[in-house]
């Protein structure tokens, strides 16, 4: 792709992640001194995986097999819910951001799924 910023006749490098109802997920952009960094293209497609299978979020520096953070709760009594786990378990800083294991199907999922 041509970068006006950059040139008129040269191309940087993109990468554009995209999935399979051809909604476009990612867009990386690399200076043309740059090459691509592929373990991390190959984390990103990773991390969007299991967030959609596991209706959750990654965190920054993900890397599979690690906690994903939970969605917020949307009502009072799944806040309360969520505060009473994380005393419980200790698996959050408050009831906002709170973590949880991937599910084992999400796993095995994501181990056996073919880059597309």
């Amino acid at each position: 792709m041509i970068s006006s910023d950059v040139s008129n006749t040269e191309t940087v490098r993109n990468v554009f992640v995209i999935d399979d109802k051809g909604i476009i997920r990612t867009i990386l952009i690399y200076p043309l001194n740059i090459g691509r960094f592929i373990p991390e293209i190959i984390r990103i497609v990773q991390a969007l995986q299991m967030a959609d299978c596991a209706n959750g979020s990654t965190a920054a520096n993900w890397m599979p097999n690690q906690p994903i953070i939970v969605p917020a709760p949307q009502t009072f009594e799944a806040l309360q819910a969520r505060n009473e786990e994380i005393e419980k378990n200790r698996n959050g800083i408050t009831w906002y951001l709170s973590f949880k294991e991937p599910p084992e199907k999400c796993i095995k999922e994501n181990e056996n799924k073919k880059l597309e």
